[in-house]
């Protein structure tokens, strides 16, 4: 038996933004609270969203300093501003982490208490208000899942929240909203939605469900988000990212990440690496070590991506799609943690850590290999370089 986990209401495509006002009424809504962060404001698109509001008699008000890796210290700040008015619901505008921010904000809004009440293991199922997300990047999936990662700057934790309430019940997918994101900014947040996509369907949870949508995924992924980076205005390629994204935030709200997510967010809870590129730094070494665990799933995702024919053994299709995992990174310039400039007397005096902060997050047990803290530890080393 599975259960799946799903926005209820889903507008996707080029122009679904202009959807927004219809899919509030159909839901019900008519309070939006938008939450957001500056660059959004300063790109006119928070203005233009509350416009589209206006003309269809849909009041809103706005959060806009919302934060990179959300920190409970920028939730509470979202909070107070939604206290001050009366709103029905939350919208997310951004990556994502306005879209985090968002999810933890509505269930605190109707539940009260602090971000750290609801970390795994606690599961957070009974709603708080209906949340809307609009991604502005393609790689998150934080539109289609039931998660969100807040962090605790006075002890450098990402929490990881989970449970149904966390689900948006409305997602406008727009790839058009992605057009002018930068080349870095694409590479890492596609890497990201390449690595749900990968770890939902070699995850120990995986169903033929989750299969179907992460394989999807990757297929789309793996071949356009080079052409998204090179041709930023191509709106084929931004379409295809966007949808991969979608598909693989779906698949891994449902079967779960792995050891790649388990590692990286001790990455990025230190060192304020991005969430996609601290993924993408990993993404290549975790795979060579967990391949043993699960060589027939990944030999698939070769053959799916195109990386070999399909007729290929399964070991020669896991060996090629290491290799391709490295060549992708040189490819998207991906640095390693010591090129990109962390201080390794640091990230050595944190591993122990790290290891104990990624097993604490659950990912790692849904791994085709499960590792022990040394293992970790080990890992982490060789990633280092």
């Amino acid at each position: 038996m599975t259960a799946l986990y799903l926005p209820s209401l889903v507008r996707i495509g080029g122009g679904a933004l202009n959807e927004l006002p219809a899919a509030l009424k159909q839901a019900g809504l008519s309070a939006p609270f938008i939450i957001t962060d500056g660059f959004m404001a300063k790109s006119g698109l928070l203005e233009r969203v509350q416009t589209l509001l206006a003309k269809a008699d849909i009041q809103s008000g706005a959060f806009s300093d919302a934060v990179p890796d959300p920190t409970v210290t920028s939730v509470e700040a979202a909070l107070a501003a939604l206290k001050c008015g009366v709103y029905d619901c939350v919208i997310g505008l951004g990556g994502g982490s306005p879209i985090d921010t968002a999810k933890m904000v509505a269930v605190l809004a109707r539940h009260g208490g602090a971000p750290s009440h609801f970390k795994v293991p606690h599961v957070q199922d009974e709603a708080g208000l209906p949340i809307i997300a609009i991604p502005t990047t393609a790689g998150t999936g934080s539109e289609a899942t039931r998660v969100t990662v807040i962090t605790d700057e006075k002890t450098d934790e990402k929490m990881l929240c989970t449970g149904y309430a966390y689900l948006p019940h409305i997602a406008i997918v727009d790839y058009e909203l992605t057009l002018t994101m930068p080349r870095r900014l694409t590479a890492d947040t596609g890497i990201d939605a390449l690595t749900h996509a990968l770890e939902a369907y070699v995850s120990k949870r995986a169903s033929p469900f989750t299969d179907a949508l992460a394989l999807a995924a990757m297929k789309r992924i793996w071949h356009a988000l080079p052409i998204a980076c090179k041709e930023p205005s191509n709106h084929e390629a931004r379409e295809q990212v966007m949808q991969g994204a979608f598909e693989a935030g779906m698949a891994f709200s449902n079967a779960s990440v792995a050891l790649v997510h388990g590692m990286s967010r001790p990455i990025g809870a230190h060192f304020h690496v991005a969430h996609g590129l601290s993924n993408a730094m990993l993404l290549p070494e975790i795979t060579a070590w967990s391949v043993t665990g699960a060589l027939s799933r990944y030999a698939t995702c070769a053959r799916v991506m195109g990386i070999v024919p399909s007729g290929t053994e399964d070991e020669a299709a896991c060996a090629a799609l290491v290799a391709a995992l490295r060549e992708r990174n040189r490819e998207l310039d991906v640095p390693s943690p010591s090129s990109y400039g962390l201080q390794e007397s640091r990230w050595n005096d944190l591993l122990p850590l790290m290891a104990e902060q990624a097993l604490a997050s659950g990912s790692p047990a849904n791994n085709p290999r499960v590792p022990g803290q040394t293992e970790i530890i080990d890992l982490y080393r060789k990633v280092w370089a």
